[in-house]
Parts: C-alpha cells; sequence; structure tokens
C-alpha cells in the first residue's frame, strides 16, 4: 500500500474520531441551566392538580372508546395510557412541580382505581406434585450427596495409591 494513502487514511480515521467525540461531549455548547441556577418556579399543587384533571379527563375520553372487557390488556390501550402519563409528567415540569410527587401519584392511583379495578390477575392454586415425583425428588439429591461423601472418603484413604 502507497505510504501517502495510508498516512491520509490514518489522518482521516483521526479527524472522524475528533468529530465523535466531540459530539459525545456535553460541556461543548450544552445548556446548564439546571445546574447553574435553582428553580425559579414554586409548585403550585392548585395548578398541577387542575392539569392533572385535564390529562384524566382525555384519558378518560380514550378510554371510553375502548370495550370495557379489553381494559384489562394493555395492548390495547397503550397509547392511550403513554399519551396520559406524558401529559401528566410534562404539567408537573412545566409546573416547577417534580414528578411523579404525592399529589400525582394519588391522582394516577385513582384513575387506576376507576379503569382497572376489575383486572386483578386470576391465580392459579398451587398443588403438590404427586407422591412417587415428590420421592424421586428428594431422595435422588440425598443417595448423589452419600454417593459424592463415599468417593471422597474412599479417596482420601487411597490418596498414597492415587499420587
Amino acid at each position: 500500500m502507497d505510504p501517502n494513502l495510508l498516512s491520509l487514511f490514518k489522518l482521516s480515521l483521526i479527524f472522524v474520531n475528533m468529530l465523535m467525540t466531540r459530539g459525545l461531549s456535553d460541556a461543548d455548547g450544552a445548556d446548564l441551566s439546571f445546574t447553574q441556577r435553582p428553580q425559579l418556579l414554586p409548585c403550585n399543587q392548585t395548578v398541577l392538580l387542575l392539569e392533572m384533571e385535564r390529562c384524566g379527563e382525555r384519558f378518560s375520553s380514550d378510554m371510553n372508546h375502548i370495550h370495557p372487557d379489553d381494559r384489562c390488556n394493555l395492548t390495547h390501550f397503550i397509547r392511550e395510557y403513554h399519551v396520559f402519563s406524558f401529559c401528566t409528567e410534562m404539567n408537573a415540569v412545566r409546573i416547577g412541580c417534580f414528578w411523579p410527587n404525592p399529589a400525582v401519584e394519588r391522582f394516577i392511583i385513582s384513575i387506576h382505581k376507576h379503569f382497572f379495578s376489575n383486572c386483578s390477575l386470576e391465580r392459579v392454586p398451587l398443588i403438590d406434585p404427586p407422591d412417587d415425583t415428590l420421592i424421586l425428588l428428594i431422595v435422588i439429591p440425598v443417595f448423589l450427596t452419600l454417593a459424592m461423601v463415599a468417593l471422597v472418603v474412599w479417596c482420601s484413604k487411597r490418596g498414597d495409591i492415587l499420587a
């Protein structure tokens, strides 16, 4: 390979690497406003609850389009729930509140109680295995443990011959 071509190739790799690492650096031209100054807006709980009500009303109207039998299957309403969650988060941040905070959590729990109260999981009752299976599951490890102990003892007594 031509030495000039090789040096040009190395130079281009260095240049590409420089561009890529510069893009990964957060210090160049980044908005450091969250770390440099404190939050100016105090959390207004009244406005927060009004905005949560708006998000809840939109979610309720979206959920009314979904059949009640399908409300326990997340695949039927995942988009609506995502929009609701995003709405509560963005409004809380916009108002100057943390998300989630206790007021938002209480609101989300009330939404869950309203729409998903009948979605409890039906648990399969656990039953014991048949006696034959249970005996095998107990006896085999016990005999293997005894066999391993016997093998270790036998090998330790015959250590002079095996060494």
